[in-house]
């Protein structure tokens, strides 16, 4: 190895940030970190690259560097014939969406740990994912993989079938991340109703959610539900609140801590995938929110608040930004056992609960027995917790009022999250991810305006966090983690953290959040906008050059970014008709509108933001210092899916500063002739430039209609 660059003698990952590769710093692998030294010792030894991208809170990339990446025989093969480096997806989500695209071309399906072999310039020619050790009946041995695949590129002929593969694989994903329609097509007013129809014939009707394996959550899916049901649609509204029973009911949501877990694990919400990810909780959030307005739920409101609960208590940097993830892991008989500090058996209740009744409903409530329903635990008697007794059936049979069991069921429950508390909690990733916390701040405003005005204090501190830590007046950076900022901030960066300043701005009258989300805005359009494709890519143009530059036009995890971006350049045009953002978000909207038209539900975000093109945003104008007190609660009780609320000053004058502020000449058509009336706080209702009347009554200006 004497003709070995230095920083290939060793593992490098101690020097990184994220936790992820933290977790990987003692492995005998000597991985390197994604940078032009790893790269530039790629092509100088002409070793292909053994990519491995994964995030912290995975449950089979921790299985996988147990088995094999801390094997000192595996890492002696990688080592010697490869370049190996480690991905964390959260910071690098556009290598994780190149190389994630070419898995699903190739496989059919994706996930992670995400494994790839690539020639040393970076293109792939073998994809997959998890690897056992040794090999199974279903699956090769990443031992004996790593041996093969380096023998192959040792001989020649291989090697060029490899190479030849990997210049295939490396156009298709191109085609697949770059290309757009040759023509722009039309914004369909029937897009939403339609796209409706299709998520209630995938239904679940029987379960809840989609389809009839593993059940994941989809907030943008149930948002189209939710604004379909009120277009006639009412069986959207049914499978709606069916989802969203499910989720409230079942194991993916945690009934003693509040939040939800990433996924569960059958069709009929059981057992879940126990990491807990930021962005679950801020796009659950929203959609129990408006649950709650559309079907006047207090559940809904209840299951909102507790996850805003969570997210406070375990998420939270003191300072006010968002941590990233907690793990689905936690220390079981010195191991890292999955699920083990969420579980329950009923020696446990009864340690925990100190009233025997309030145990015995506790136990019956959540279906907690000796049989236990987590076959793949490391206790037989291991429960999840999923509500299997009706709070009606536990008042007849206790012979208790229904007002008495949910009491005591609230008692108990904080008794077993203070008893909780003592176990050993799962790791938790404190990475604060810009668009992550762009999402949970949007969450935030919300539930101020919806459950009570102090969540928006919460947002206000986490946005403030973001911007004086990632934004430097021009371009925005994605990741801060103990005092360290770094990696060039992408689309979803801009446009959740942008969507999450103005709804801050829409929650507190605060001129200066819309302002953030103008000045976030003007950067987006110009890193992200390709004004001959006519659509937005993901990594901005003066960014790393990879094997493509992707779009993400399709919901994830997270919701689209383009599908995002459109929503928020769309809003903000109503603030300022003179820049660029009605355009690019008409634009884009019309570019990819056959590709939504054909498949709506892979790009529920996109679709929701162009029904908002379609059918134009409905515009709360409130000439006030500040919503008033007593409109809060009206409001509230509302749902009103494309609502645009914007409080001004209430005089001319005052205007002025704003104007001032975000650098406008003149008034806004939202704002322009817009004033107070009579020295009272007034309201204007519009949509499609017709507008009800000036009035001090807001329920009567919803009440109005063009």
């Amino acid at each position: 190895m004497s003709d070995v660059p230095d920083a290939l003698r060793r593992n490098r990952l101690d020097e990184e940030a994220s936790p992820y590769l933290q977790q990987h710093a003692d492995n005998p692998v000597h991985w390197q970190p994604w940078d032009e030294t790893a790269l530039e010792t790629a092509r100088e030894l002409d070793r292909p690259i053994f990519l491995s991208i994964g995030y912290s809170s995975c449950h089979w990339c921790h299985v996988m560097a147990e088995e094999s990446f801390s094997d000192p025989n595996v890492a002696e093969t990688v080592n010697e014939a490869f370049v190996p480096i480690k991905v964390d997806r959260e910071e690098r989500p556009d290598l994780d969406s190149l190389y994630i695209t070419v898995c699903q071309l190739v496989r059919g399906h994706a996930g992670w740990p995400l494994t790839v072999f690539c020639t040393p310039d970076g293109k792939p020619f073998f994809v997959g994912t998890y690897f056992p050790k040794d090999a199974s009946q279903r699956q090769p041995g990443f031992r004996q993989l790593v041996q093969d695949v380096a023998d192959a590129w040792a001989d020649p002929e291989q090697r060029a079938e490899s190479e030849e593969r990997a210049e295939q694989w490396t156009a298709a994903a191109r085609g697949e991340l770059e290309d757009v329609p040759d023509a722009p097509g039309e914004l369909s007013d029937g897009l939403l109703t339609d796209a409706a129809d299709h998520a209630v014939g995938q239904a679940d009707r029987e379960y809840g959610g989609f389809g009839r394996g593993q059940k994941f959550p989809n907030p943008a899916r149930v948002e189209l539900l939710l604004r379909a049901s009120t277009r006639g649609r009412d069986e959207a509204g049914t499978v709606a609140r069916e989802t969203l029973d499910a989720m409230a009911s079942g194991g993916l949501y945690d009934h003693v801590g509040g939040g939800f877990h990433r996924y569960c694990t059958d069709r009929e919400w059981v057992v879940p995938h126990f990491e807990k990810m930021l962005y679950d909780q801020a796009g659950l959030v929203l959609t129990f929110l408006a649950g709650s307005q559309r079907f006047d739920s207090d559940r809904y409101a209840s299951v909102a608040r507790e996850t805003l609960e969570f997210l406070d208590r375990d998420l939270r940097h003191d300072a006010g930004g968002f941590f990233s993830t907690l793990d689905a892991r936690s220390e079981h008989d010195g191991e890292q056992v999955e699920g083990a500090y969420y579980v329950w058996t009923p020696e446990r209740v009864d340690a925990a609960i100190d009233d025997e009744t309030d145990a015995d409903l506790f136990a019956a409530r959540y279906g907690i027995g000796k049989g236990g329903n987590f076959p793949e635990g490391a206790e037989p008697d291991w429960t999840v917790l999923t509500e299997t007794t009706s709070i009606g059936d536990l008042a007849a049979s206790f012979d208790l009022s229904e007002v008495e069991i949910e009491d005591r069921l609230a008692r108990a429950r904080k008794q077993a999250r203070h008893a909780r508390g003592d176990r050993p909690a799962p790791a938790r990733d404190e990475k604060v991810l810009a668009g992550w916390n762009g999402l949970a701040i949007h969450a935030f405003t919300e539930a101020g305006l919806v459950l009570d005005d102090s969540y928006a204090d919460t947002a206000v501190e986490a946005l403030d966090f973001v911007r004086e830590r990632l934004w430097d007046g021009d371009r925005l950076t994605r990741r801060w983690k103990d005092g360290d900022a770094a990696g060039d901030g992408y689309l979803e960066d801009y446009a959740f953290l942008a969507r999450g300043a103005l709804a801050t701005y829409e929650a507190t009258a605060d001129v200066r959040h819309l302002d953030f989300a103008c000045s976030l805005a003007d950067a987006l359009v110009a890193e992200f906008y390709d004004e001959d494709a006519e659509t937005l890519y993901f990594t901005p143009e003066g960014g790393e050059s990879l094997i493509a530059r992707p779009q993400a036009l399709e919901d994830s995890s997270t919701p689209s970014s383009t599908g995002v971006a459109v929503d928020v350049l769309d809003a903000l045009a109503q603030f300022r008709p003179d820049s660029q953002f009605g355009t690019v978000a008409r634009r884009v909207a019309e570019t990819h509108a056959e590709t939504v038209d054909a498949t709506p539900l892979n790009h529920a975000a996109l679709a929701l933001a162009t029904d908002a093109l379609a059918t134009g945003r409905y515009e709360l104008t409130v000439a006030a210092d500040s919503l008033p007190t007593r409109w809060r609660g009206t409001l509230a009780d509302q749902y009103l899916p494309l609502r645009l609320l914007s409080v001004r000053p209430p005089t001319e004058d005052g205007l002025q500063a704003w104007l001032d502020t975000i650098g406008l000449d003149s008034a806004p058509p939202i704002w322009a002739g817009r004033e107070a009336r009579d020295g009272e706080p007034t309201v204007y209702a519009c949509r499609n430039r017709a507008c009800s009347p000036p009035t001090h009554d807001l329920a009567e200006a919803l009440d109005w209609s063009p």
